[in-house]
């Protein structure tokens, strides 16, 4: 079976549209890709655009389709596609007009806190409300058009540039969101609509308690017996705005960690199987080929290999955890293969000048052997040097590893809730040759 395949030999920078001057995807986001074409990138990678639930994550967010409002400034849009989007996106799109407009109705509550009528979807309930907020429900509608007609104009000045836009799809979605009020039964729920387990992941090397994530988990039941109708419309809707999608904790489709929802921490939690198997055939024998990439980090066992490699998909591999005296390491260079996306760091990992300025005196001489350098000024042309000449078709840098900055514009630090997602660049930031340098480094590298 073959999923998809990498393309030749290319080279993308990851950056979140918020990270961009204005934040949003106006004359920034444009400039953006005109730079990225003079420096001969091909592809442009960001986290999931969704509405943030809280705080500012983008992998936390109020449905698993919708568009951040933010991320698109106020301006018409050719409204000559409203009929054909809306029809196409109909199974969802007025469950979260009407979901948002509860939430503002009721804020700083989840739905199952709402009154019983709307959290159970009493019928006649919800059609009085929305009759009474018919014109913020159809703002709410008419605001994820734009956002998608804005979004689709800045794909087709990317595929002019021949540069490919690359997304991201959390696997699990937040309890709090319109998919989970909409569809209860799509999840495992009590009687009284709580989840009964929540998503995670077990005690490791990191972390004695694990991690306890929250997200309810999927009732693979039910979703066998709609062929999975819920997960094909929400890859097309990611296929609708980009040319490759990463699924985030891919091992969950082999197995997830399910801890009851009364557990404070993910310590007493088990592994519960998923069909990924079946899930993966179906939306293959349906959607034909699908340009997923797996994120595959983290202690990965034989099945959850066998599971990606049975249907070719591209796994990760990142620089940063490379300098270890382990000779199996995946994220070594000489084992970096070529169905593999080879990262120097993604948003959850300090810059490559943060790491390294972070690491102890003894660590840093690993590194400088490893690179085969005796001078700390060498140090990032090797690391850019040794991504490059690697055999993965495709390399990834996030655009603070270009801009050579410390720890002060790392994106996320896991674990922690404050100063995260909210970096920045200026243009003046950037270095009037910076586009020449990579330019000949690509040529030089042949992506």
């Amino acid at each position: 079976m073959n999923l998809v395949t990498l393309p030749q030999r290319e080279a993308g920078v990851l950056l979140h549209p918020t990270s961009l001057p204005s934040g949003c995807i106006d004359a920034d986001a444009y400039r953006w890709l005109d730079w990225l074409a003079s420096a001969q990138f091909k592809v442009w990678q960001v986290l999931p655009l969704g509405v943030p639930l809280a705080g500012d994550s983008p992998y936390l967010c109020a449905s698993a389709f919708a568009l951040s409002p933010h991320l698109f400034p106020k301006q018409a849009v050719d409204q000559a596609q409203f009929a054909a989007w809306y029809e196409r996106q109909k199974h969802w799109i007025d469950d979260y007009a009407l979901f948002m407009c509860l939430k503002a109705a009721y804020p700083d509550r989840d739905w199952s806190h709402w009154p019983e009528p709307y959290a159970k979807r009493d019928a006649h309930a919800l059609a009085t409300f929305k009759q009474e907020h018919l014109a913020a429900i159809n703002a709410l509608i008419q605001e994820q058009y734009n956002g998608w007609a804005q979004w689709q104009a800045l794909r087709a000045y990317a595929k002019e540039r021949h540069i490919r836009l690359f997304g991201d799809m959390p696997i699990f979605v937040a309890y709090d969101s319109a998919d989970v009020w909409s569809h209860p039964e799509r999840f495992r729920l009590d009687e009284k609509g709580q989840a009964e387990v929540v998503a995670g992941v077990p005690p490791d090397y990191f972390s004695e308690t694990g991690q306890r994530w929250g997200n309810p988990h999927y009732n693979w039941e039910y979703m066998q017996q709609e062929d999975f109708q819920w997960w094909r419309d929400r890859l097309s809707y990611h296929f609708e705005c980009f040319d490759l999608v990463r699924i985030d904790h891919f091992r969950g489709l082999e197995a997830a960690w399910e801890i009851p929802a009364s557990e404070p921490t993910a310590i007493n939690g088990v592994w519960g199987k998923v069909p990924g198997e079946q899930l993966l055939s179906t939306l293959q024998t349906t959607m034909g080929v699908l340009p997923l990439v797996a994120e595959d980090l983290g202690v990965i066992t034989p099945e959850v290999v066998a599971l990606r490699d049975g249907f070719n998909l591209p796994g990760m591999a990142i620089l940063q955890f490379a300098f270890d005296h382990e000779k199996d390491n995946p994220h070594k260079p000489e084992n970096v293969h070529e169905n593999v996306v080879y990262y120097s760091g993604t948003h959850d990992n300090d810059t490559l000048v943060g790491w390294y300025q972070s690491l102890e005196p003894e660590q840093r001489e690993v590194v400088m052997q490893a690179l085969w350098i005796d001078n700390e000024a060498q140090l990032m042309d090797a690391l850019v040097a040794t991504l490059l000449a690697s055999r993965a078709q495709l390399v990834i840098l996030p655009w603070q590893d270009l801009l050579k900055l410390d720890s002060t514009a790392r994106m996320n630090t896991p674990g922690t809730n404050v100063g995260n997602w909210a970096w920045q660049f200026s243009w003046s930031d950037v270095p009037h040759d910076l586009a020449a340098y990579w330019k000949a480094k690509l040529q030089q590298h042949k992506r």
